[in-house]
């Protein structure tokens, strides 16, 4: 059975409310519209750092959340392959951080 939250990330995707992949992820955080980064388990430390960098660069307090799927794994869910995602809206930014947090994922910022 897949998690609450990744079906809360199929709708939001297909709600148009996700950016996927560094450069969108990075292109969200410049022009503030991202809500909440969502990292794979198995991402690089080096992208965590680059994002999480670029994040407070541009936007203050913006959340960051590793979840326990690898970019396999959201590739079966979402359709597409990505290791970060960007939450560009606060309802499902929200939501999703909810959801996760029960899951027990490991949380950031």
């Amino acid at each position: 059975m897949q998690n609450k939250y990744m079906s809360m990330l199929g709708l939001a995707r297909r709600a148009g409310r996700l950016s996927m992949g560094h450069d969108t992820v990075l292109d969200s955080i410049k022009k503030n519209k991202s809500k909440l980064i969502i990292f794979s388990c198995d991402i690089s430390q080096r992208l965590i750092d680059e994002i999480s960098a670029a994040s407070k660069r541009y936007m203050k307090a913006l959340p960051c959340v590793k979840i326990s799927e690898s970019m396999e794994e959201i590739h079966i869910a979402l359709g597409y392959k990505a290791g970060v995602i960007s939450v560009n809206d606060t309802n499902f930014a929200n939501r999703l951080l909810e959801l996760i947090n029960q899951e027990g994922n490991e949380y950031g910022d």
